[in-house]
């Protein structure tokens, strides 16, 4: 007669579940997003992310280094520039916020890691990834191959600046090969690139839109970004940005999507990314607050669940408070 297996075995002391842990997170998984505002002469609260903020150019060298400090090594930028237009201009000038950014953490962070956040929409008036065209009845439609060489331009510019990855989240068509070869052709064939390679359509980017001022001013997003109900496309998507040299694939958001980067690392050697969005951030912090879970222990479920499904790096917003917590 075979034994009989009794998993509780290994939990009943804190240092066997310690030794038969599966999944552990390190400072090395976590990626921390920053908001830089043109203009802004201190730090301003983001209303809808409680702890985070919109940092000026002038600070954000002491902000990178308390980054650093806690042992996160890569941030991921976003620009709130002062003006918009129609193209989203801002987005390529070589003076654009996310350039000064840049060029302000490697002079002072060196060994931080930049991947700069590669999109129109918070440069357009309108606040849409592209080039738009509207059709007889006034609808928005995104124009894919007019957009690609704008996104060619953003990216040759912030590799200019000093970014180290570049993270197109356009979900364009196309994109990656576009922006492989500007950045090939411009002298940066070593500069990566982070491709939002599975950009689901989700209500959790609604945080994150007030903090960044990025909200379409018509319409929505469910034209270029994923729908909710595909997996399949999923997979399609990542294949086709592996294809057109995507260095890294990522899946957002990340806790409705862990089927999805679970079946990518079943399918893919490539480095995987998911992105912990403002709205799974936001409403566990909201709970917290109102005494409705633990706060430390619901980042630590998160977290683990997310790399458990297969990720190799993890952006979150709670990177660096992570960070000094870990061992």
């Amino acid at each position: 007669m075979f034994p009989v297996h009794r998993p509780r075995r290994l939990r009943d002391q804190p240092v066997l579940r310690a030794l038969t842990r599966e999944t552990r997170l390190t400072r090395d998984d976590l990626v921390q997003p920053l908001f830089v505002a043109a203009g802004a002469a201190t730090p301003a609260e983001i209303r809808a992310m409680p702890g985070q903020r919109q940092w000026p150019v002038a600070q954000l060298a002491e902000e990178g280094r308390r980054i650093a400090e806690s042992g996160v090594k890569a941030v991921l930028l976003f620009g709130i520039p002062q003006r918009k237009d129609e193209q989203g201009s801002g987005a390529w000038d070589d003076n654009g916020i996310v350039q000064q950014a840049a060029r302000a953490l490697k002079r002072a962070v060196p060994e931080l890691l930049v991947i700069t956040d590669l999109c129109l929409c918070e440069y357009t008036t309108h606040g849409h990834c592209g080039v738009i065209a509207r059709d007889a009845a006034g609808a928005i439609r995104v124009r894919n191959d007019p957009t690609l060489e704008l996104l060619a331009r953003a990216a040759v510019s912030q590799a200019r600046a000093g970014a180290d990855v570049i993270a197109p989240s356009d979900m364009m068509d196309g994109r990656v090969a576009a922006i492989r070869r500007a950045l090939d052709a411009a002298g940066f064939a070593d500069t990566p690139i982070l491709a939002y390679a599975a950009k689901y359509a989700s209500a959790f980017y609604g945080p994150f839109r007030e903090a960044a001022a990025s909200a379409p001013q018509a319409g929505d997003r469910s034209g270029y970004q994923m729908d909710t109900g595909n997996a399949r496309e999923a997979l399609r998507e990542m294949e086709l940005d592996w294809e057109e040299g995507a260095d890294i694939l990522m899946v957002k958001p990340a806790l409705p999507a862990l089927d999805i980067l679970r079946a990518a690392r079943e399918r893919f050697t490539a480095p995987l990314a998911a992105y912990q969005v403002s709205g799974e951030y936001s409403m566990l912090i909201a709970a917290a607050e109102r005494g409705w879970l633990d706060r430390e222990r619901a980042m630590w479920e998160t977290l683990t669940a997310i790399k458990r499904a297969g990720a190799d790096l993890i952006i979150t917003y709670f990177a660096a408070e992570a960070a000094r917590a870990l061992p």
